[in-house]
């Protein structure tokens, strides 16, 4: 075929006029003309976005209120090149341009309406990102141009990012979805940047990186503490609030999102002009190669250009009224359930369809294995309340592509009725944030809680089971990104968020934390002792209980923000993992605790405890134990002061198959919760009959003594705030 492209110097200088390739300001001769139509091909409406196919690059773009649109292409010296697009079909303007190939940064200006009180806000004077930019490329610089004023405002060009065309070629060699079940799936919560930042074992050019995450350093780090899938905070690519910079802080979490389909640029050790696609496959082919899933934290509730004094990079300027939900006594503002200024508006199908098309493209060409969805249930509000079965479930439910993979729902959001835990569809999880209150409530030695901690740390059926679905539904977590690390749950009541820069305004004040006696940092040795006592009780509850427990990262290395429990704009030492001062102690703890989880399957059963009694055992699938060694009776149950109790669990009442059919049976276990402030005896119960059962974990230390063994009707004392686990070897496993 032959090229038609332009050569460079002509490039430049048209665009150094506002030249417009399809209406050119100087006279051609007719073989002149006829080079420039041939380089602009009608394309075709679908898919969206920029696709080069080998040869050229299609073009398109979707916009029902836009009466004209114009492709911009930009070069290394920033000189732009306009080009109109005349085709229009089915609202998406669309040409094919044969000369455009890989790393080509480009963007679009569109030409409509300007009516901000009737939610029309088309300003050619702003250059705008492509929503289905696969790369971005340029930072955003906050500027006075990047806010609409009509048409004849000032350029924004110089101030914004740049669309970029990628290469969708990769060898993914044998690379493929993992498919780890749920219920045996350990997920690691994990910031690209903060979790190799700091790491003196990493090369310094790739701290901070998806190369620093596929690093062998890294990758052999996750494996030896045995979870099965990373959770990555937002790696779409996302926007630093210009109130921020101002202050000398950045968008460290990532929850402002200007690109769905572009991995973020700045975790890319390699360039911005498409290297970050390359280097994030990369990156997920080393952890699948390891056995980690990837997993994506994804903001689809809400975009960058908050409200509607925001700035104009995208959505906004090519169909505002399309993209987002206005409201609808004033369309100049904007409907806000997500506490950032506007939400998307789930109604329209084009919104729907750039949402469904994100999620299939990060399965299908980057190989993730599944989704968290940020403040989910604005995902539901077809209308103002929420509703389970919205368009938005409908779809996800059909879709045979993304309906398979993890689907993970922070189920609530801040407007009303907007608390939505336990309320999902069936293929569903959840962030089960009754779960983390729960727990940290029991810990802290709050009353009326013993029935409810019981539940949470059987699956939470209160919540799950009546609607049909598993305890894998209950996505269990003590701590997470938003709030205290483990470290400063123990070692702080208050929060301490003063380098944010908002007199201590923003972050959660409610933190059901308990500082062991003592504000922050400690020299008192029994201080010390029972706060590193109390992080090894809420790991092993963590990741003993049933359904799927999540750790956030650096949480088993002891890391501390200092008290602060919002970091999203701490974008330095507070917020990283500072790996030369890890905890190696809680360290190895975890470790052991995972491995244990993994090595027994009573605690990742796929089914309910149901209180049925086990043939051949005279005991129950599970059973539920005073410290005398009776059982617990409803009065029992109904002691708002009582913070003890003894769990058995029976490795015989697992009542399922594994994946080739066979029974699957375990060890019996019998695990002592004290969360009294003084230590108290307890009896091994005398139903358990015959068998000796060996202590495994003590959390008043990291070591257990060899002697340490019980039969049935045994005493044994369990120190002031601690949890045993007590295992009896099946002998007769084999048969089963």
């Amino acid at each position: 075929m032959e090229s038609h492209s332009l050569d460079q110097d002509e490039k430049r200088s048209q665009s150094n006029s506002g030249t417009d390739l399809s209406q050119s300001a100087r006279p051609e001769s007719p073989r002149r003309q006829a080079r420039h139509a041939n380089d602009v091909w009608p394309g075709r409406p679908f898919p969206l976005g920029a696709n080069f196919d080998g040869v050229g690059t299609n073009f398109s773009l979707f916009s029902e209120m836009a009466t004209g649109v114009q492709l911009c292409l930009f070069y290394e010296d920033q000189s732009e090149t306009r080009i109109s697009m005349p085709e229009m079909t089915a609202n998406c303007w669309h040409a094919y341009l044969p000369t455009v190939r890989p790393g080509q940064m480009y963007g679009y200006r569109v030409q409509g309406p300007w009516n901000p009180s009737a939610g029309q806000r088309c300003d050619s004077s702003k250059l705008l990102l492509d929503p289905y930019a696969k790369a971005i490329a340029g930072l955003v610089k906050p500027h006075a141009a990047l806010q609409s004023s009509g048409p004849d405002g000032q350029d924004s060009a110089p101030y914004t990012g740049r669309s970029v065309v990628i290469n969708p070629y990769f060898d993914w060699a044998n690379d493929r979805q993992l498919r780890t079940p749920m219920n045996e799936t350990i997920i690691y919560e994990m910031h690209v940047k903060g979790f190799t930042a700091l790491n003196p074992r990493i090369p310094e050019a790739l701290r901070g990186t998806y190369a620093g995450i596929a690093h062998p350093e890294s990758i052999d780090y996750l494996r030896r503490l045995g979870i099965t899938a990373v959770e990555l905070m937002p790696v779409h690519e996302f926007l630093h609030s210009g109130h921020l910079i101002e202050k000398g802080l950045r968008n460290y979490w990532g929850y402002n999102t200007l690109g769905y389909f572009a991995p973020h640029q700045e975790y890319s050790s390699l360039g911005c002009r498409g290297q970050q696609v390359e280097e994030f496959k990369s990156m997920v082919r080393a952890l699948h190669e390891a056995g980690i899933e990837v997993i994506l934290d994804v903001v689809y509730n809400h975009s960058c250009e908050g409200n509607h004094l925001g700035p104009t990079l995208s959505w906004r300027g090519i169909d505002n009224a399309s993209y987002y939900k206005l409201s609808p006594q004033s369309p100049e503002h904007y409907m806000d359930y997500t506490g950032t200024g506007n939400s998307l508006n789930m109604k329209h199908p084009h919104v729907m369809q750039m949402i469904m098309d994100s999620l299939r493209y990060w399965v299908v060409e980057m190989h993730v294995d599944g989704f968290r969805f940020d403040l989910a249930s604005v995902l539901a509000r077809e209308l103002h309340e929420v509703d389970r079965l919205s368009t938005f479930f409908h779809l996800i439910q059909q879709d045979p592509i993304i309906s398979q993979t993890k689907l993970i729902a922070e189920p609530w959001d801040v407007g009303d009725g907007g608390y939505q835990v336990g309320n999902f569809p069936p293929v569903w999880s959840e962030w089960n944030g009754d779960y983390r209150d729960c727990v940290r409530d029991f810990w802290r030695g709050k009353d009326q809680t013993l029935p409810h901690f019981a539940g949470c740390f059987t699956g939470s059926p209160h919540l799950y089971l009546s609607n049909g679905r598993r305890p894998h539904a209950s996505i269990n977590f003590i701590t997470a990104h938003d709030g205290f690390t483990l470290t400063d749950l123990v070692s702080y009541n208050d929060k301490h968020n003063n380098a944010n820069g908002e007199d201590g305004r923003d972050g959660e004040s409610h933190n059901r934390a308990w500082n062991c006696g003592e504000e922050g940092p400690s020299r008192d040795p029994e201080v010390l002792q029972l706060r590193a006592q109390q992080r090894r009780n809420m790991l092993v509850t963590l990741i003993l209980s049933q359904g799927v427990p999540m750790l956030l990262h650096g949480d088993e290395l002891g890391r501390s923000q200092d008290g602060n429990n919002n970091v999203y704009c701490q974008d330095n030492e507070l917020s990283w993992i500072g790996w030369p001062s890890v905890d190696t102690d809680l360290l190895w703890f975890t470790r052991a605790l995972i491995a244990y989880r993994k090595q027994h399957p009573v605690f990742t059963r796929r089914r309910w405890f149901e209180g049925r009694n086990i043939r051949g055992t005279g005991l129950q699938d599970i059973g539920w134990f005073r410290p005398d060694g009776s059982q617990m009776s409803e009065d029992d149950w109904n002691v708002s002061f009582a913070k003890t109790l003894g769990i058995f669990l029976n490795g015989k009442g697992i009542g399922a198959s594994d994946a080739r059919g066979y029974k699957v049976a375990d060890d019996d276990f019998y695990i002592v919760f004290n969360a009294h402030w003084e230590p108290l005896n307890f009896d091994l119960p005398e139903p358990f009959g015959a068998g000796l059962f060996v202590k495994d974990f003590d959390t008043v230390g990291l070591a257990v003594e060899a002697t340490d063994r019980k039969t049935a009707g045994q005493t044994f004392q369990v120190a002031a705030r601690s949890v045993q686990v007590w295992r009896r070897a099946n002998q007769d496993l084999l048969r089963w």
